[in-house]
């Protein structure tokens, strides 16, 4: 699997917070933001609205690189 690294930038309060849970939890602060990251991913995924604007999203699209193609 290819990693990317990013940078997060939080309020104190929410690092401060993040950082707690994640040692209680016995795990990485890592593989604790990688955690809700998959579960957003899975919620949207599972979301009939998302779904919607996400096929609109990908049709507009579509039209675009079909016109760029020509």
């Amino acid at each position: 699997m290819t990693r990317r690294s990013r940078t997060l930038r939080l309020p104190a309060e929410q690092a401060e917070a993040l950082d707690a849970i994640a040692g209680v939890d016995g795990v990485s602060v890592n593989e604790d933001i990688q955690r809700a990251i998959a579960a957003h991913i899975e919620a949207r995924r599972s979301d009939p609205d998302f779904r919607q604007r996400l096929a609109a999203s990908i049709e507009r699209n579509r039209e675009i690189l079909e016109r760029l193609a020509r």
